[in-house]
């Protein structure tokens, strides 16, 4: 894939992301879920297999949108990534505390919307790390542009480590 990056994405249904993705000239598969609320380990492992890996410096895998299942489904991943929009909410480390006691790295995203949400910032930062003190918390806007630089970077350094 471009970049040497592949995508596994995991949806209950549609290729609607994956789509999105292969734009851009990257392997990508799709896992549908269907009635599941996470990607099981036996099917990462076959669609995987599929996959023309021989080029893949990074492997991103999308599991199913939601903050409860993935938590507790190890796919073998040596970084967990836990994506929180502001427009989700600010309460969240609280109601859903093990996927960020799970996550390596939390990226609270849709940061250009700030001025418009109601969303604390601090708040999150405060209840993720009383989850999980070692998470590595960054602020990203897709939109803007804003926090990519730092974030990829440490996601280069992760995957650095792991060779």
């Amino acid at each position: 894939g471009k970049g040497g990056v592949a995508v596994v994405e995991g949806d209950i249904e549609t290729e609607i992301d994956a789509e999105r993705i292969r734009k851009h000239g990257v392997q990508v598969r799709q896992i549908n879920t269907r009635s599941s609320c996470h990607i099981q380990p036996s099917r990462l492992l076959s669609v995987l297999r599929e996959m023309d890996l021989s080029e893949t410096r990074l492997l991103l895998v999308e599991n199913v949108g939601n903050l409860v299942c993935p938590a507790e489904v190890p796919l073998g991943e040596d970084a967990r990534v836990v994506l929180l929009s502001v427009t989700e909410g600010d309460e969240k480390p609280l109601k859903y505390p093990l996927v960020f006691k799970t996550s390596d790295l939390l990226v609270i995203t849709k940061t250009d919307l700030l001025p418009y949400v109601t969303f604390d910032v601090e708040r999150v930062r405060r209840a993720a790390r009383a989850a999980n003190p070692a998470v590595q918390i960054f602020e990203v806007s897709a939109t803007t542009g804003a926090g990519m630089s730092a974030l990829l970077d440490r996601i280069e350094a992760l995957r650095a480590a792991k060779l």
